[in-house]
């Protein structure tokens, strides 16, 4: 391979967002992608703004760094406005989410979670049953309330990533199936070796590779704790019930929404089994729950078959997004994504382009840096 500007590790859309926005730029890039476990094309296309009481109830510990990060959010998902204007379509509806109460003690959660929330600027509101009638009138009836979040949406990340990976295309960038080893200086620039053998020199490296960057980051002395989680998804045929908003529950892991063909796209964190580097594998019980949850809020959805399920790989860390130079190999920038890593992933490939291109992004992106791990 020969000398480029860039290489961006990882093809997915924090990758192909950086790519575009360098080639756009005039930089020649190249991108290096393995072509397994990509957590984009796994993705189900869920918006979102709001906290997840997912998030919350197992990560605990990282709730606050999400929570710090909102602001992030309405940034992203605005971003995703002008991609969807400029390359669509994404089959991209912005109509806003609920998160769902069954009970006075989740709807107590959802009063205060949404008070801290517009304390960042995200506009929300709590709604009881009544208001829900005219939102969601195919809800069960146990449903209590729910809090909205007018900022959120949806969309169908196939067309999204296809069309944002043609655009990069066009703009000169090339993409190829590669999986990256080690990454490590030469001379004034950076050497980048892959399984295969296989080496390609550049100016400067972009991780775009969400879990895998930890690996790459530790020959550079540096740890990332990032770490691959492997999620559960289905798709259904379509439904006659019109769902406008992207649908999660106070307590429960789900989410639920419906693309323009009608199909029900139904997951939410319900677990798979992780295979290191090969695809994860589906596990029959979160097939039935998370089914039978979807079901349970939304009665109609009852009769509907699943078409398809599947596993991809989420990627943690700490809550937040990690974005900034290597200290030890400045040529180095990691761009991993914090919580709802494909709704912030546009908005930090762009910042990771602006970064190779020389810019300071750390006032933009408050305690994002890796610096924070140097210890």
């Amino acid at each position: 391979m020969k000398r480029t500007d860039l290489v961006v590790v990882g093809g997915g859309i924090v990758g192909t967002v950086a790519a575009l926005s360098v080639a756009e730029a005039g930089g020649s890039v190249r991108v290096l992608d393995s072509g397994e476990n990509a957590g984009s094309d796994a993705n189900a296309g869920s918006l979102h703004v709001q906290l997840q009481s997912r998030f919350i109830r197992l990560f605990p510990e990282k709730a606050p760094n999400v929570e710090a990060s909102l602001p992030l959010y309405l940034r992203a998902v605005a971003l995703w406005d002008n991609l969807e204007a400029r390359f669509g379509p994404f089959q991209m509806v912005r109509n806003g989410g609920l998160m769902l109460a069954e009970t006075t003690e989740q709807l107590r959660f959802l009063e205060t979670k949404a008070a801290r929330e517009a304390q960042h600027g995200l506009n929300v509101e709590i709604l009881d049953r009544s208001g829900l009638e005219s939102l969601a009138p195919f809800l069960g009836q146990h449903i209590l309330g729910a809090e909205l979040c007018r900022d959120e949406g949806k969309l169908n990340p196939l067309h999204a990533n296809a069309r944002l990976k043609a655009a990069a295309q066009q703009a000169g960038v090339v993409f190829t199936r590669a999986t990256v080893r080690a990454v490590r200086k030469s001379g004034a620039g950076l050497q980048v070796q892959t399984l295969d053998g296989a080496e390609c020199s550049a100016e400067q490296v972009i991780l775009a590779n969400g879990w895998g960057a930890g690996a790459l980051t530790r020959g550079m002395n540096l740890h990332v704790p990032v770490e691959a989680e492997a999620l559960h998804m289905n798709i259904t045929e379509a439904g006659d019930t019109k769902i406008d908003h992207l649908i999660q529950h106070a307590e429960r892991s789900i989410t639920l929404k419906q693309f323009q063909t009608g199909q029900i796209v139904i997951g939410g964190g319900w677990p798979a089994k992780g295979r290191g580097l090969r695809v994860p594998e589906v596990l029959p019980e979160s097939l039935l729950g998370n089914v039978a949850l979807a079901g349970r809020l939304v009665p109609s959805l009852a009769g509907l078959r699943v078409l398809r399920t599947w596993a991809g790989v989420n990627t943690t860390a700490d809550g937040r997004s990690i974005l900034g130079r290597l200290p030890d190999c400045p040529g180095v920038i990691v761009a991993v994504p914090g919580d709802a890593g494909y709704t912030l992933g546009p908005l930090v490939g762009q910042a990771a382009a602006r970064i190779s291109a020389g810019h300071d992004a750390s006032e933009d992106f408050p305690g994002c840096t890796p610096l924070r791990f140097a210890s």
